[in-house]
């Protein structure tokens, strides 16, 4: 009968760590979402009210935005793949 390697010790770290990454990927995730829909939601407002002067201003802010959004999401799916021991 094969040992189930998901026992004891093991098993207790496993679930300890697959709760903790799955918990703070889902933080990150949320954190990154807001700041990036912020950002844009920024931009789109410099862009409106300042025309074109104030246009390159909006454009960098929206694009730093998704930037930070999109780290934010590969550096959650990193903690929640650590959590679960990939």
């Amino acid at each position: 009968m094969p040992e189930n390697q998901d026992k004891g010790a093991t098993g207790a770290a496993k679930f300890v760590t697959s709760t903790l990454g799955n918990t703070l990927g889902g933080v990150t995730r949320t954190v990154g979402g807001v700041a990036g829909t912020a950002g844009r939601g920024l931009g789109d407002t410099i862009n409106s009210a300042t025309g074109s002067a104030g246009e390159p201003i909006g454009n960098v802010l929206g694009s730093a935005s998704t930037g930070l959004e999109d780290g934010a999401k590969r550096v959650a799916k990193g903690v929640e793949d650590a959590g679960k021991w990939k």
